[in-house]
């Protein structure tokens, strides 16, 4: 038995099996395509989730920079009021204002998990369809 060459490519290797089977026209170049965009659809995935993993990040800074500065602010112009009612009011109007920040922030942070995600999915969504597509063509041929 004849050795064969170390250097086949995987499509020599993947031509040489159909023929071996006797399968009926593999058209090797299609289903490489196939993967080919399938690989492509992941990758765009990956790079959205990507992308919004980063703008997530840099608005959630945003967020602890300004509430910082906020609170830093706050406390430079604050002022021992002189009487009980008057440091209620404060502390009331402080404990008010920092709810509000955190509730209109976890808002914003989840719709900004919400949008990345639904963009990787819709990428991959899209290209099941496409797949599916390609898939009845190959059949409607026969």
């Amino acid at each position: 038995m004849a050795k064969q060459p170390d250097t086949d490519s995987f499509m020599d290797m993947f031509s040489r099996f159909g023929r071996d089977l006797k399968m009926p026209n593999v058209d090797v170049e299609a289903i490489l395509s196939h993967h080919r965009k399938n690989l492509e659809a992941l990758e765009k995935s990956a790079r959205a989730g990507a992308a919004g993993a980063t703008s997530l990040l840099s608005r959630q800074r945003e967020m602890l920079q300004d509430t910082l500065r906020e609170v830093t602010d706050m406390a430079q112009s604050y002022k021992a009021p002189g009487n009980p009612q008057e440091l209620m009011a404060k502390q009331t109007e402080f404990a008010r204002k920092s709810f509000e920040a955190a509730l209109k922030n976890a808002g914003e942070v989840a719709e900004l998990v919400k949008k990345s995600g639904s963009d990787s999915v819709d990428i991959l969504r899209a290209r099941i369809k496409e797949a599916m597509e390609e898939i009845r063509a190959g059949y409607d041929k026969k």
